[in-house]
């Protein structure tokens, strides 16, 4: 745990708004994932879930960052970064592992399929497993990424970015992808091989420079490297990032759902293509990733710590692990009351806002009820830890 005068204040606003972003893309999704596949009822829903997921997509390489940020390379001895994290981290996912199993579908069979992956009905938990793959990875950098130089480290970065072409070159390339269902109905597109990848060898040139691991770098590079930037010297490298990544964002989702639905609404298919509109939303695609850039430029200047910060801001913060574990419990009945009450599409009671006032109102709903619940049980003496982390 960071000390609390040693905080890095613009970490704790990042963590919390990319807490709140995380909420609003699943607050979104019911729009273009309904009953049991891909389902968007009106042009202008397509429209609206662009908006929204595309402006908060960046969410979840924010929490890489700011992981790697406060974590690489490790401040201690291996046994004690793994032991921290155990606490942390682990401890906490398996709780709420165990919640999800017994609230969502049958839990014999939840807890069979734990075995081998994590509930696919609480979805939001494949971060973790990401996450902890990180982890283990970082004592094994930490000695180079104590001595690595600027030069050097953007030389990986810059491999790192390059490989957020790859599922563009795939497109491109290697046409439509035919979705391949396993037995959990998670679609998994088939990938064009490129570089050294083949059916008999999936790990290709770029393989290991590819993914997560490019944030966790960049945060890296940030701790190392990034000086402080003036507000329109900042404003000049992350306004055109960020709104250059959300045009391809955006556009990209949109062109593929109209594309599909050739002027008919409502479009509805196999939850796989939802897998395919969601190509430029992918977290190792370019257009995240410069959006990702654009945020965390912004945020490093957001050094604010007056009452606000202390009194709120700072607690939700540090609770917001067990939010993001906690709050589909929630979202899923606000989001379900709202569309009772509201109905849906343009035929719902507020008309073409009827949709994105849900999504609105469930986010910052379920955001807080979650941070509510959150910052409380953590206050637990020896127990709270364990739940929220």
């Amino acid at each position: 745990m960071i000390k609390e005068e040693t905080r890095q204040v613009w970490v704790d606003w990042m963590r919390v708004l990319a807490c709140l972003m995380v909420i609003t893309v699943h607050s979104t999704e019911p729009f273009y994932l309904g009953g049991e596949g891909s389902l968007i009822l009106t042009h202008a829903d397509a429209r609206w879930v662009s908006f929204f997921d595309t402006f908060v997509r960046a969410c979840v390489p924010l929490f890489v960052v700011a992981s790697s940020y406060l974590q690489f390379p490790l401040h201690y001895s291996t046994g004690e970064f793994l032991r921290r994290r155990l606490v942390r981290v682990v401890v906490p996912f398996i709780v709420w592992t165990i919640v999800y199993a017994l609230a969502w579908g049958d839990p014999v069979e939840n807890f069979q399929g734990l075995l081998l992956n994590f509930n696919y009905a609480a979805g939001h938990l494949w971060f973790v497993y990401m996450l902890l793959g990180l982890y283990l990875l970082m004592p094994m950098l930490s000695p180079w990424a104590e001595r690595v130089g600027k030069r050097e480290l953007q030389f990986y970065l810059l491999l790192c970015f390059l490989t957020t072409l790859l599922p563009f070159v795939r497109a491109w390339f290697g046409g439509e992808p035919p979705v391949m269902y396993g037995p959990t109905g998670i679609p998994n597109p088939a990938r064009y091989p490129l570089w050294g990848e083949a059916s008999w060898n999936a790990y290709g040139l770029f393989y290991y420079l590819s993914g997560f691991v490019g944030y966790m770098l960049f945060g890296l590079y940030l701790r190392r490297f990034a000086g402080s930037l003036s507000w329109s010297r900042t404003l000049a490298i992350a306004l055109p990032s960020w709104l250059i990544g959300f045009a391809i964002c955006y556009l990209g989702f949109l062109t593929a759902v109209e594309a599909d639905a050739q002027g008919v609404f409502p479009i509805e298919g196999p939850t796989g293509l939802a897998a395919v509109w969601e190509t430029t939303w992918i977290n190792d695609t370019a257009s995240v990733a410069l959006m990702t850039i654009g945020w965390v430029l912004i945020f490093r200047k957001m050094t604010a710590q007056g009452g606000f910060y202390k009194r709120i801001l700072l607690p939700v913060s540090k609770a917001s692990y067990g939010m993001y574990l906690c709050h589909l419990l929630v979202l899923v009945t606000v989001s379900g009351w709202l569309r009772s009450s509201l109905g849906i599409g343009t035929e719902g009671q507020l008309g073409i806002w009827t949709t994105p006032v849900q999504i609105i109102c469930t986010a910052l709903a379920t955001f807080l009820i979650t941070a509510v619940f959150s910052v409380a049980v953590q206050r637990i003496p020896r127990l709270g830890k364990w739940i929220i982390g």
